[in-house]
């Protein structure tokens, strides 16, 4: 046992005397200088090893799990919670300019042309459904909705709509236009939502609301049509259509197949220099461009929120662009170590950004909006995470905000129950959205 104390030791010792071998052995050799043992053992990183004796802790990607979760600093480099920051306006711009490069969202340029395809009541509120053209693929769909009647500039929420393994549908997961829904779409309501379409109730409390589309979903997903000739494994596109897209059969077998093919999606846009966190970022503030150019909107008093996908794309949006004076982050968040060991293999490809958890934990990014208000709800039975992950990450940020000063602009609140948004957690959302944004 004594000697697997030191096998770290014993590890730098042989390295160190193979690399002065080598080097020792180049010295006859043109143009490799003497001063190379040096070079190389500048180059040899530290090794934080786990005892050979020790019990691994059980991880979704076997015995390596613990040895990289060990690797990660706590803090990470660029946490305001390190002693270096005392002063939120010395640290942010670092910050935030490290994870814009580790997210690697694309900026696109374009002016944005929206098209008003309808517009009509319903329910008490005045719906119109949009429709914009990005520089790829097809137009993104939306919905635009407010109180019938309402007059000057209402405060605005970009709601965000979920992923769900279901990406045949998108800005319908939160909305109802009408009193006939597509026969998929009240289980999903009632299964989060407990069967509200929270984006309509938003409305009805006075505010402009805004639901669109996100990349790969919905109007923006990624046709059969469009993989003609990619044949390859659970890919292939033979033998399937995109026509009658709305039957119920189709749908399954569209996101059991779409399910796949984001694997593919998210190494492709690493391949082009982006992520998929990136690409849906982009979008999402082309949204919010949208939502704040209109002249029934008051820009200064903007929000965004939703639910497991939703507060995944609340937590990059809301973390990123200032224009969102508040942010609810609803059944998406813990930390980047609960992800490493635990539940990486329960969440979308649109979460990870290469080389962020360097500089922040998850909920760090949340952070980086401090101090404009900001909620997170979680669920104690939430199996997408483990409880003590979540209940760190609400740590993590309560600590942020109260070393910035401001400690009542964050709020963190925990239910019991599964994956949920329900109708007690939307009653605390929009209370939070009202204290913040309505006059």
């Amino acid at each position: 046992m004594k000697k697997s104390k030191n096998t770290d030791g014993d590890i730098q010792d042989s390295r160190r005397a193979f690399i002065s071998k080598t080097a020792m052995a180049t010295v006859g050799l043109p143009l490799l200088p003497s001063t190379m043992t040096a070079a190389f053992e500048n180059m040899v990183p530290p090794i934080n090893p786990i005892p050979m004796n020790a019990e691994l802790q059980k991880s979704q990607i076997g015995q390596y799990g613990p040895w990289l979760a060990d690797q990660m600093p706590d803090p990470p480099k660029l946490s305001f919670r390190n002693d270096l920051w005392s002063k939120i306006e010395d640290w942010k711009p670092s910050a935030h300019a490290k994870a814009q490069e580790q997210i690697a969202e694309p900026l696109i340029k374009d002016n944005i042309a929206v098209t008003l395809k309808r517009k009509y009541n319903y329910d008490g509120l005045e719906i119109e459904e949009l429709t914009w053209k990005l520089p790829y693929g097809r137009p993104v769909e939306a919905i635009f909705m407010k109180p019938e009647n309402s007059t000057g500039k209402l405060p605005a929420i970009l709601a965000l709509h979920d992923h769900g393994g279901n990406k045949y549908f998108g800005k319908r997961k939160i909305t109802k236009t009408s009193d006939t829904q597509h026969l998929l779409m009240e289980p999903h309501q009632n299964s989060y939502y407990e069967g509200r379409a929270w984006a309509n109730e938003m409305a009805k409390r006075g505010y402009a609301v805004l639901v669109h589309d996100a990349f790969s979903f919905a109007s923006r997903r990624v046709f059969y049509e469009d993989m003609a000739g990619i044949e390859w494994g659970a890919l292939k596109a033979e033998g399937r259509t995109d026509e009658n897209s709305e039957d119920v059969r189709n749908i399954e077998a569209y996101n059991e197949w779409a399910g796949h093919h984001e694997h593919l999606m998210a190494k492709s846009l690493l391949s082009a220099g982006t992520s998929y966190t990136g690409m849906v970022l982009a979008e999402d503030r082309i949204a919010l461009d949208i939502l704040s150019a209109r002249k029934d909107v008051d820009p200064d008093r903007m929000g965004c929120g939703g639910l497991s996908g939703g507060g995944l794309r609340t937590v990059f949006l809301g973390g990123m662009d200032a224009r969102i004076k508040c942010a609810v982050c609803v059944g998406f968040m813990t930390t980047w170590k609960d992800f490493l060991l635990n539940k990486a293999y329960t969440h979308t490809w649109m979460t990870y950004a290469p080389g962020l958890a360097n500089y922040l934990d998850f909920p760090e990014i949340l952070g980086l909006r401090v101090p404009l208000p900001t909620m997170v709800q979680s669920n104690n039975q939430d199996e997408l995470y483990t409880l003590p992950e979540m209940k760190k990450a609400d740590d993590i940020l309560a600590s942020v905000f109260s070393k910035a000063g401001h400690p009542e602009r964050y709020s963190g609140k925990f239910y019991d129950g599964g994956h949920k948004f329900d109708v007690q957690m939307q009653t605390d959302a929009f209370d939070w959205f009202d204290s913040w944004l309505a006059k």
